[in-house]
Order: C-alpha cells, then sequence, then structure tokens
C-alpha cells in the first residue's frame, strides 16, 4: 500500500518515520494519540480519489485531516489508519461577486477565506476561535461555529455546495450556485458536520454577505457571572441580535490579562464582549440600548472601543482564552455544550458548583449570545486520582445540559469525545438511523471509523 501511494503521491508526500508522524497522532484534543501507519498528501480531487482506492483495496482505515486544530479527537488516528492531509489543497479557486460566492479546496485557511472575499467588499461571517490556523474543509467536516454565530449562524448556513469523495473512491458534488433548489434530498447537509465518517471534502462553494458599513465593540464587566448572563438574556428579550456576545469568567479573565497584557480589569466576576455590526444607525442605536441594558443589570462598567484597532485588541481578549488558560497546568481540556438562553444563569452556576464540590480548577468562557459555553478544566493528565474527578465532573455537567434541554456539542463535534453520551441526547431510534446510513455508504467503515459511534 505504502508503494503504491508514494508511486501516486512521490515519496515527498508519504511520511511513515515515527518522528515524522508524532504530529498527526492527535489534534487540540488533550487526551487522545495514536500513531498513524503513514501521512499522505494528495494536491487534487483525482490524487484524494486514487487514495481513497488505495486504501479501499488494501482495507486500511482514512483518517482526513487539515490543519488538526479540532477539539473532540475527530482527526486522531485509529490503530493501522493512515491520515490523508490536505493542507497543501489551499487554493480559492473562484470569487464570484455578482454571485456572492466564493469556491475553495478544503486546505484554504478560514481567515483567508475571508479576507480574499474583503478584497469585493464581501464578507464571509463564521469565524471559529482558530480561523487564523483552521481550514476550511475542516470547518464544513465539523459544521464550525464561533463568535459571530448568534447574529450570522454556523458553517451548514453559508455551504451552497460540496464536492466529496466518497469510501468508494468515486467524487460526487452535492448542491450548486443556485439560491434555491430543491431538487431531492438535500445530501450536501449530509456531509455538513460529518466529521469525515461520510466521505472527504475537496472542495466547497460558500455563500458570502455585503460586508457590514459599521461595527461597534463594547466591553461590560459584572460583579457576578449571574448578572452577566441575566443581561444576555435581557439583550436578546429586547430584540437586539449582536454579531458577538461573548463572556469570560473571572480565572480566564486573570489568565488572559497575564498572558496579553492587555489591560483587561481582573477585579471583576465576569466580562461581556459586545458587538454589532450594520448600517451606521442601526449600529448607534443597538450599541446604545446594549449599554443602557448592562448598565441597568449592575454592569460595573461599560468601555467602548474608539476605533477599529481598539476593537480587534477587546475581540482578541475572548479569541486568546484558550491559550491563555492552557499556560497554566500541563493539560487543559476545552469542553463544549449549550444550553437554551434562558438556562444560562443557571448552568454558569452548576459549572462553578460543580468544580468547587470536585476541588477542580475551571475557567468558563464561550459564546453567551447563543448559549454555547466552554467550561475549561486545567488539570494534569498524570494524575489519576485528579482526571477521575475531571471526567465525573464533565459527566455532571453533560446530565445537567441534556436535563435543560442543551446539547452534548454546540461547535466542536462528536468525535471520540463526545460519543458515550450521544444516544442520551438522541435517542435509539435516531442514533440507529444514523449508523444505518453510515453502514450504507461506508460498509467496510475504512472513513474515520470509531468517531461519532461505534
Amino acid at each position: 500500500m505504502i508503494d503504491a501511494l508514494t508511486a501516486l503521491l512521490g515519496a515527498e508526500n508519504v511520511l511513515t518515520a515515527k518522528e515524522d508522524l508524532v504530529p498527526y497522532s492527535f489534534d487540540g484534543t488533550a487526551t487522545f494519540r495514536e500513531l498513524p501507519v503513514a501521512v499522505v498528501f494528495p494536491r487534487t480531487t483525482e490524487e484524494v480519489a486514487r487514495c481513497v482506492k488505495i486504501c479501499r483495496e488494501h482495507q486500511t482505515p482514512i483518517i482526513t485531516r487539515g490543519s488538526g486544530t479540532g477539539l473532540s479527537g475527530g482527526t486522531v488516528p485509529t490503530p493501522g489508519a493512515i491520515v490523508l492531509c490536505l493542507v497543501h489543497m489551499t487554493k480559492i479557486v473562484e470569487i464570484d461577486p455578482a454571485n456572492l460566492t466564493l469556491r475553495a479546496e478544503p486546505g484554504a485557511i478560514t481567515a483567508d477565506i475571508d479576507a480574499a472575499a474583503a478584497e469585493h467588499g464581501l464578507f464571509y461571517p463564521p469565524d471559529p476561535g482558530s480561523m487564523k490556523i483552521s481550514t476550511i474543509g475542516g470547518n464544513v467536516a465539523e459544521n464550525s461555529g464561533g463568535l459571530r454565530g448568534l447574529k450570522y449562524g454556523v458553517t451548514r448556513d453559508y455551504v451552497m455546495a460540496v464536492t466529496v469523495v466518497l469510501p468508494d473512491g468515486e467524487v460526487a458534488t452535492f448542491g450548486n450556485a443556485c439560491v434555491k433548489d430543491v431538487a431531492g434530498y438535500s445530501m450536501k447537509d449530509v456531509f455538513i458536520g460529518s466529521e469525515g465518517t461520510l466521505g472527504i471534502i475537496t472542495e466547497v462553494l460558500l455563500k458570502l454577505l455585503p460586508r457590514p458599513e459599521a461595527r461597534r465593540t463594547m466591553l461590560a464587566t459584572f460583579s457576578s457571572m449571574e448578572a452577566a448572563a441575566e443581561t444576555v438574556s435581557a439583550i436578546i428579550a429586547a430584540r437586539i441580535i449582536p454579531c458577538t456576545l461573548e463572556f469570560l469568567d473571572q480565572m480566564t479573565i486573570r489568565c488572559v490579562e497575564d498572558y496579553t497584557k492587555m489591560g483587561l480589569p481582573t477585579d471583576c466576576a465576569a466580562l461581556l464582549l459586545m458587538e454589532t455590526d450594520g448600517h451606521p444607525a442601526a449600529v448607534e442605536d443597538e450599541a446604545n440600548r446594549m449599554a443602557a441594558i448592562a448598565r441597568s443589570h449592575g454592569a460595573m462598567e461599560v468601555m467602548t472601543a474608539a476605533d477599529e484597532a481598539e476593537s480587534l485588541k477587546l475581540a482578541s481578549a475572548r479569541r486568546s482564552a484558550f491559550a491563555s488558560l492552557a499556560r497554566v497546568r500541563p493539560t487543559t481540556i476545552l469542553e463544549d455544550v449549550t444550553v437554551p438562553r434562558s438556562h444560562l444563569a443557571e448552568m454558569v452556576t452548576f459549572i462553578a458548583e460543580t468544580a468547587a464540590k470536585l476541588e477542580l480548577t475551571v475557567g468558563t468562557f464561550g459564546h453567551m449570545g447563543d448559549g454555547n459555553l466552554h467550561p475549561t478544566f486545567l488539570t494534569d493528565e498524570r494524575d489519576e486520582e485528579e482526571m477521575k474527578r475531571v471526567h465525573q465532573a464533565l459527566d455532571l455537567i453533560v446530565s445537567k445540559t441534556l436535563s435543560l434541554g442543551g446539547t452534548i456539542t454546540g461547535e466542536h463535534g462528536v468525535g471520540l469525545a463526545k460519543k458515550m453520551w450521544l444516544r442520551d441526547q438522541l435517542g435509539d431510534a435516531s442514533l440507529n438511523l444514523m449508523k444505518k446510513f453510515k453502514e450504507t455508504i461506508d460498509p467496510d467503515c475504512l472513513l474515520n471509523p470509531h468517531k461519532i459511534f461505534d
């Protein structure tokens, strides 16, 4: 098999030495690792298809990978697998301003896609925290969210078509550039968020929007997390939909300030990043109303960015949360649960109480505007007793999430990290239907096996 892959791709695009394989044995998840048999780097859809046929002939599992920033163990190799890495397929193939679309290969970096759109006065809204390094193929495979998800939605909302290499090596395109198309099943939506278990995405057609004319960024501080959560609920109840409504708890604020030295107030219990965009008059009105709502719910201070540079600086406080927390302890476990917004305050309180009861260090941040919370455990995986308490806490947090009508993952995906709770959320009928779909499309279970479910 290795000889066939080398003949196809060239020796420089097939890694087999152990020291070369180590970086591809894990992703952004702390607790899963497995060396692949090899790592291969195709550069075209045709090469991907031929790689799949070679691996199918040898019954070798394939793990598709981009930048490896995933947070659910989704690109961790399974035993005996090869990693098919798409980081050389980076072209932005076409930007069509007349139809507001952009066509890209899967290895294109998310931030580069938005930057290319900006050159035409256009906008690609999904902005995962890893957007400066994550690839669009990975974003589509995981249906990634981001800070602007409250107003603009997630990756699925911007995918118009995908080209996919199927498990038998055949190439199919699902969707097109038409705004309206109801011909047959919406097959592209099956592959969006499928985490590499059904096919390998080799090209995407994305919908773009006109770039907002104005933006206003504000930072509000609170003496309690509950007050911040109640402010979020009040903003939504006032029928204001900001593009960003993010929060950091006190531990996260202090870690970010220690890391960035950007002058954040470290004496508050919670910080809200509030951002509105659109027509200048609407932005002015919404910003004033949000500031008033924050103050009426006990905000200690509301600061407004003076210009674009300061807006980016304030937003970077939230974007650097994970990196800042990761410096505290040897192991960082970034969790991802979502509850209805009406239960935000209750869920945030429960996370804090669970951490205190089990004597764990947890920093919480996330997308408070859409109910997506990221409790982040700062621990040491070498400490077996502490790790038992971490897993106990995770089980309690996920159970509480489901009891409130929430979901076990809002944007990170299921992968290896969350599959033990998927049946609890979906029930037998839904999970069994998903399994049947996987078995029908990939009967040999060669694409990303053991992810989402066993």
